[in-house]
């Protein structure tokens, strides 16, 4: 019997700072009705998606506006519409957004809803790009380790619903698909489909002029497939893109099989859904061949991996 199950990415064009959370959460809902209409099971939305970027901004943490961009539960009655739009439909979704704790913790967390509203799983995200300070000189700060905490859950996967073939299912968030680790831990812990949110700069987040949009398009498509390759993993990236609040955002959402080839991929910078029939069967191949751990991985010489964080070059 066939394991499948149709997924949808539903890339976001730009959330404006002056957008209200209204207008946003209608836009998501459009986005899952068109999905859900063209027979999606579960739809994937970006990091941050109920928001602006707000990292490219100093903002004061006390500040009544920052504070306003956290969600103190999921859901919450901003976010219930969305949530009981998906219920009614049937469709389960990720959703990328701000996190602020009971205790005062601040995450960039995803969760996973199955099709009856109920939460499946929950990340955080755990490799945070930018800087704890602000760069003079830079029109747009990249403020992530600032306004955040690391992740605090590892990378925990988790079985989907009977009624979607119950799938391996792993979470990352945005610049966590560009670090190997993270995906190979879930890799073995079997995943067969990989969910990720990002918002990425169409420019050098970090300065310079070494990066613009379409190589860092191409970095995204990049990582997805090789990753997805070396874990025998489906993997559905999406991107919020565009330009928002003056500032360029990478589209490139697409849906990757587990022979590491994109089979859907986003055309515009704007509100677009991608669509991929999965067939989880497809992970045998790699999982039982060339990428079956079990047989082949040699940890013994893997050390370096969890011992050392910087580069050490030889004597």
């Amino acid at each position: 019997m066939p394991r499948r199950l149709r997924v949808a990415g539903a890339q976001m064009g730009p959330t404006q700072r002056a957008d209200t959370r209204t207008h946003t959460l209608n836009r998501m809902i459009a986005l899952l009705e068109h999905s859900a209409a063209q027979g999606a099971e579960l739809v994937v939305f970006p990091e941050l998606a109920l928001t602006t970027f707000f990292p490219r901004w100093w903002i004061a943490e006390d500040d009544t506006e920052f504070l306003g961009n956290f969600e103190r539960a999921m859901p919450n009655p901003a976010v219930q519409p969305l949530f009981d739009r998906a219920r009614a439909l049937g469709v389960g979704f990720y959703l990328g957004y701000a996190e602020l704790t009971p205790a005062g913790k601040r995450y960039n967390t995803a969760v996973t809803v199955g099709p009856d509203g109920a939460i499946l799983g929950k990340y955080r995200k755990v490799h945070l790009p930018g800087s704890t300070d602000f760069r003079p000189g830079q029109q747009y700060q990249q403020l992530e380790k600032r306004y955040f905490e690391y992740g605090d859950l590892g990378f925990p996967a988790f079985r989907g619903p009977a009624s979607w073939n119950a799938p391996v299912l792993g979470m990352l968030i945005c610049n966590d698909r560009r670090w190997p680790e993270g995906w190979r831990v879930l890799g073995l812990q079997g995943v067969e489909l990989m969910l990720i949110g990002y918002n990425s700069a169409a420019y050098d987040p970090n300065g310079g002029t070494a990066e613009d949009a379409a190589l860092r398009t191409f970095h995204s498509t990049l990582v997805a497939q090789a990753n997805a390759y070396m874990n025998a993993t489906w993997a559905v990236t999406v991107a919020k893109a565009g330009v928002e609040d003056g500032s360029g955002l990478i589209g490139g959402s697409c849906i990757v099989d587990p022979n590491g080839i994109v089979v859907a991929q986003a055309k515009t910078l704007a509100d677009e859904v991608i669509l991929a029939d999965v067939d989880f069967d497809a992970c045998r191949q790699g999982k039982e061949k060339m990428f079956n751990f079990a047989a082949h991985r040699r940890p013994r010489w893997y050390g370096p991996i969890v011992e050392q964080t910087g580069a050490v070059a030889p004597d």
